[in-house]
């Protein structure tokens, strides 16, 4: 195994329609399924997936341009959907990654984008296992 750098824990109870919190309490979240149609108020895991991977590939994007002497701003919003597995009868996750980017051409921007996603630890984690569409804008 690699050199551990760091480690978060969260503790999850209930399943999909349970609760989610963090060891250090900065997460503490009921969870709602989406499909149920409960009035309730709560994240989901597809959610929660999906604000992780924003924030480690903006990241990496700006690793990437920096390393590169490129000053951009950028955002990135992450759509991760909950989708049926024919293989199984089950279910599978899909994302799509938006991305816009200023200071910098729509190739410039592409090129980032494709670095970022190799450099990325949630786009290595996801690689061959999930389907990834990268949106990319220069803005």
């Amino acid at each position: 195994m690699s050199k551990v750098l760091f480690t978060s824990k969260a503790t999850a109870t209930g399943g999909r329609e349970g609760h989610v919190k963090s060891d250090d309490g900065l997460i503490d979240l009921n969870l709602v399924d989406p499909g149920s149609n409960s009035a309730d108020k709560g994240s989901n895991p597809e959610q929660l997936f999906a604000a992780g991977y924003a924030a480690c590939f903006d990241g990496a994007l700006n690793l990437m341009a920096s390393k590169q002497k490129k000053e951009i701003d950028s955002t990135l919003t992450a759509e991760v959907s909950l989708l049926e597995d024919s293989e199984d009868n089950g279910f599978k996750i899909g994302v799509v990654l938006r991305v816009e980017i200023k200071g910098v051409s729509q190739g410039e921007a592409e090129e980032l984008v494709e670095l970022a996603h190799g450099f990325c630890p949630y786009s290595k984690a996801t690689r061959n296992n999930i389907d990834v569409d990268l949106k990319v804008k220069a803005v």
